[in-house]
């Protein structure tokens, strides 16, 4: 496939794309950073300008393609993880501008282009707890794409924002658009460095649901979405099968859920970050756990 991938150059993106592009598939980095990987090529481009986005969507991504002499070719889908990553970068408002302004340029841009397929980073702060001032509670756990999404941050308000962006351009369109509720992304130098503390001190995730999504696994989901199609619109929670904590997830449930409904089983270390829906629609199964490499107690 001919991808169009918006922020390649991020910590998630640059697995993303090392994924896809071990796969056969031929992407663009769309990103204000060069990613500098071989046989990627960069394109510096300013996402919430929309002329620059459809210009972007309709060029010649390198130079061997204008030797067939057939015109540029098109893209088979975009993959969108371009944003400001989180709150405290930059003012609240502007984290919101650029995070709505990107997304609905990109999903009109395809449209119009006549692009089949979009799949876009959502959040796991839609559910509002990560960036909740004080401690928010689920509702229920573990928590599915059912769970109510009311967040109080620019960031997670942004990604809610999207989301509806998505499914009314869809319902437009008919194209598929798949959103990612991401959790956590961690590298895999990364376990050795922060999961000992979080061994120790378990309250260091309750932000994060207790869960986490390993980069790679990420990348694995992202080639799930590009070779499932016909779902039209869909969230995905996005993690791994196990918490990020040593304590078992029934330990997890008594010292920080007690009394929230509890509506499926917590054996082990199950995951309260919900993935069923992933590996049932599009054949999500990640592989990576932080417990290879890092003891658990």
């Amino acid at each position: 496939m001919r991808i169009f991938f918006t922020g390649g150059s991020g910590k998630a993106g640059r697995y993303a794309i090392d994924h896809l592009v071990a796969q056969g598939h031929r992407v663009t980095n769309a990103d204000l950073m060069p990613l500098g990987r071989d046989g990627v090529p960069d394109l510096r481009v300013d996402l919430t300008d929309a002329g620059q986005v459809v210009n972007a969507l309709s060029s010649y991504a390198d130079f061997d393609e204008l030797e067939p002499g057939t015109g540029v070719p098109t893209y088979d889908a975009v993959v969108h993880f371009a944003a400001v990553a989180r709150i405290l970068i930059c003012p609240d408002n502007e984290t919101y501008r650029v995070n709505v302004l990107s997304t609905y340029n990109v999903l009109d841009a395809a449209v119009r282009l006549g692009i089949p397929k979009v799949i876009f980073a959502s959040s796991e702060t839609t559910y509002g707890i990560c960036f909740a001032d004080g401690e928010m509670r689920p509702e229920y756990v573990p928590i599915d794409e059912d769970h109510p999404t009311v967040p109080e941050d620019s960031y997670a308000m942004s990604k809610v924002v999207n989301e509806a962006t998505a499914r009314s351009f869809q319902a437009r369109s008919g194209i598929d658009v798949y959103g990612l509720r991401i959790n956590n992304v961690i590298e895999p130098h990364e376990y050795a460095e922060q999961f000992p503390a979080y061994v120790t001190d378990p309250a260091l995730r309750r932000r994060n649901i207790f869960a986490y999504i390993d980069a790679r696994d990420l990348g694995h989901m992202v080639e799930c979405c590009l070779r499932t199609d016909g779902l039209g619109y869909e969230v995905f929670n996005v993690s791994n099968d196990d918490t990020s904590v040593g304590i078992t997830s029934e330990e997890v449930y008594d010292r920080f859920y007690a009394g929230v409904e509890r509506r499926a089983d917590l054996d082990g270390h199950t995951t309260f970050y919900a993935n069923d829906k992933a590996k049932r629609l599009v054949g999500f199964a990640p592989q990576h756990t932080w417990r290879d490499i890092v003891g658990a107690t």
